[in-house]
């Protein structure tokens, strides 16, 4: 029997990362990958892209290292809010109320098992273009200003995780979240598990970490809407001297046409087009790829570049 799925929550929100080169950063989200400044507040600065209709989605703090902070999603409503906050403090795994940060309002954090910070909130700053940056249809939130990638949406994320099996069981009991595919290893744990929170196929995932380490970011993924600005944003990167991990290409998993690059502290950023695949089947079941079948590399035969297994901010010295 299907668990019925849970609609407490609406969506991915927001990442906070951390830089330790917070002008260089802020140069590249902003020239290079196409964001927008929306505020600043201390050590931070918000960003968004053109289409995000809150406030902002990307949050970057200057720290000492690179890495996450913390990653917010919104609640469908405030009821749909409380409702989490029982499950997840019966849990046990509760850090408690914030009054909020730029953009929004109050919000409820929480601790993943592998010690990512998480919060949900309901209130939110809806996105209000300045006269510069007003749109011609007003259906869309910012004027598509065409600079650097231009990306329109925050998509999704990935983590690092020692244990993705734990990830598995205690992302649907905290957020809901329904696992679309994953990948079972020959030893009988979980290479990696995707995510999502409503019809999107997926809004995170969780990859295992092959160091010691705890709490680390894998990518932060931002989307176009074809194939060929995914194609147009290598050429970007090269003419700014952007570093290219790998791609262009296609993903087997979730079939997201990719391109990954370091930004300047050394968190990865991916550039991407989903395509238009959704998860409308109200009874989905898991696709379960096998460690044989990963090992054959991406969609069309590129392996998997040895450093997607290793590098992860912050930095783990040996990896």
């Amino acid at each position: 029997m299907t668990e019925e799925p849970c609609h407490d929550i609406a969506h991915l929100g927001h990442v906070e990362l951390l830089t330790d080169r917070p002008e260089a950063s802020l140069d590249f989200f902003v020239r290079i990958l196409g964001l927008t400044e929306s505020g600043r507040e201390g050590d931070s600065v918000y960003l968004r892209a053109f289409d995000d209709y809150e406030f902002h989605t990307l949050k970057l703090t200057a720290a000492k290292t690179a890495g996450v902070a913390h990653i917010g999603y919104r609640a469908a409503s405030e009821a749909a809010l409380m409702r989490r906050v029982r499950v997840i403090e019966a849990m046990g795994c509760g850090i408690g109320w914030s009054e909020g940060d730029r953009g929004h309002g109050r919000a409820y954090r929480f601790r993943d098992p592998d010690d990512h910070v998480f919060e949900i909130y309901f209130e939110t700053e809806k996105y209000v273009a300045p006269p510069e940056e007003r749109p011609a249809l007003k259906n869309q939130a910012q004027r598509n200003h065409g600079r650097g990638c231009a990306v329109r949406r925050l998509d999704h994320l990935n983590l690092l995780a020692q244990d993705v099996g734990a990830i598995h069981d205690f992302l649907p009991r905290a957020l809901g979240s329904r696992v679309t595919e994953m990948i079972r290893l020959d030893n009988g744990g979980l290479g990696g598990c995707w995510f999502t929170v409503n019809n999107k196929t997926y809004d995170i995932a969780y990859t295992r970490d092959h160091t010691s380490a705890r709490g680390r970011f894998h990518h932060v993924t931002y989307a176009v809407d074809q194939r060929e600005q995914v194609l147009q944003a290598a050429d970007v990167f090269l003419e700014n001297g952007v570093a290219i991990e790998t791609g262009p290409h296609k993903h087997a998993i979730q079939q997201t046409f990719f391109l990954y690059v370091y930004e300047p502290a050394g968190n990865r950023v991916e550039v991407a087009n989903p395509g238009a695949r959704l998860i409308l089947d109200p009874d989905w079941q898991p696709v379960v790829w096998t460690e044989a079948e990963r090992k054959k590399g991406q969609a069309w035969g590129l392996k998997t570049i040895e450093s997607f297994h290793t590098h992860g901010t912050p930095p783990v010295p040996g990896a």
